[in-house]
């Protein structure tokens, strides 16, 4: 028995695994495939799945308590603001921001990253200034400030990779000056996976005199983040990869900034009083928050950040660790796989996914014969052009993994992955 073999068959029997304590919680885990086997989801970076508490929090408020939020004196209306501004203080609470109102709801992490560019940009920036982003982003993290340069002529910049892909800090260090007003990166790319130096990074922004924005979407839901510990000055989030109800997010900021800033849209719940020719504007956090929100997405949400904290951030991210070394272990077993990003001895703190090109196969067509053996995977761009092409594809396919995966369902991925690939070159 080969020393990895030895690995494997200890953590199999000796490992108290949170998958077998928490897949019961996940009722679309339960489906089968077409041919009978259990449906294998490997798509957690893309959209996360959702545990029975958090469908039942989301039945409760329909059920009994549907209203609307700060505007009604009766009972189902405190109960629904109760409920809801709980989810802000949950939300608070997990990733260590001062006070509540730090808290803005938005609908995704795309729009929390528009409403900076459109409140703190449009007042803050103007032609010459920079905003240093990646070569790695998300569009979410790249068109909002191509649209913030159109309106007004600040320069955007954009850091490299390096060989093993991760962020090139020689670059990063080169192109930040005393021009740099923002700059603005993911915390864990969700093509590459590697975890981008933040302690390193934020320092050096704040020496330029420059904001950090960081997009936490791959993050959040896997390790411990404390925004205080981080010293950002922005940070974002998507319900629905913190396993979560989806159309709905969140933006942390520092207070003085958000005082600071203008409010992103215009209507009612954002305001203080409202006069034919003029408004004033409610208190953070509404300032940011124009009419009716998604309440039952925002309650759902708070019973999705409890429950990653009663199963414990720490132990999900050491958990997946675990899992993460066998998915690359498979993946490299199988002849002309093409893994991007760091490898989990290059970076042990990299994100649990892995994504990855195959010599002579296109992705679509790997994923779409995996998903025939219900093994669901994902291909595509993943929202990064930029990077695909600076790599010479227009497509990669991408396993990605959670606390409720299992070594078990990698090694049949690994198994339907190294079949597919054999039929379609047996096929080209």
């Amino acid at each position: 028995m080969t020393s990895t073999d030895l690995r494997l068959a200890q953590n199999r029997a000796n490992i108290d695994t949170l998958a077998s304590r928490y897949r019961a919680d996940f009722p679309v885990l339960e489906q089968r495939a077409a041919d009978g086997r259990p449906l294998i989801y490997l798509d957690h970076a893309a959209t996360s799945q959702k545990p029975l508490p958090v469908l039942e929090a989301l039945q409760r408020y329909y059920a009994c308590d549907n209203a609307n939020v700060h505007r009604g004196a009766h009972q189902l209306s405190v109960r629904a603001t109760e409920s809801f501004e709980a989810a802000r203080s949950a939300a608070a609470e997990f990733v260590g921001a001062a006070s509540a109102r730090e808290i803005v709801f938005t609908r995704n992490a795309s729009e929390a990253i528009n409403l900076v560019a459109r409140s703190w940009g449009d007042a803050n920036l103007r032609a010459g200034d920079e905003v240093l982003l990646t070569l790695m982003e998300h569009h979410s993290n790249l068109v909002p400030w191509q649209l913030l340069a159109q309106r007004t002529g600040c320069v955007l910049r954009h850091v490299g990779i390096t060989e093993t892909g991760e962020l090139d800090l020689d670059d990063f260090n080169a192109k930040l000056s005393d021009r740099t007003r923002l700059v603005s990166l993911v915390h864990v790319s969700n093509s590459l996976g590697c975890c981008n130096p933040l302690d390193q990074v934020i320092p050096a922004a704040h020496a330029a005199g420059a904001l950090v924005l960081v997009d936490a979407c791959q993050s959040l839901a896997h390790k411990p983040t404390d925004v205080a510990a981080l010293g950002a000055d922005f940070l974002v989030a998507s319900s629905h990869k913190l396993c979560g109800p989806t159309g709905m997010g969140f933006l942390w900021a520092r207070e003085a900034l958000l005082e600071a800033m203008p409010p992103f849209l215009g209507g009612g719940e954002m305001i203080q009083d409202v006069f034919l020719d003029h408004s004033t504007w409610a208190d953070l956090p509404h300032k940011f928050e124009a009419g009716t929100p998604a309440i039952g997405e925002a309650v759902g949400m708070g019973a999705a950040i409890r429950y990653l904290q009663a199963v414990g951030l720490e132990a999900i991210q050491a958990w997946e660790a675990q899992l993460t070394r066998h998915l690359f272990e498979r993946l490299q077993a199988i002849d002309g796989v093409r893994v991007l990003g760091p490898t989990p001895e290059q970076q042990p703190e990299r994100g649990a996914l892995a994504t990855f090109l195959v010599e002579g196969v296109h992705a679509n067509d790997i994923a779409a014969l995996m998903d025939a053996s219900g093994v669901c995977i994902r291909s595509g761009h993943h929202c990064c052009q930029p990077l695909h092409r600076h790599y010479g594809v227009t497509a990669s396919a991408r396993a990605s993994l959670s606390f409720i995966s299992t070594f078990e369902e990698i090694d049949r991925f690994g198994e339907e992955l190294a079949s597919t690939v054999s039929f379609l070159r047996e096929h080209s």
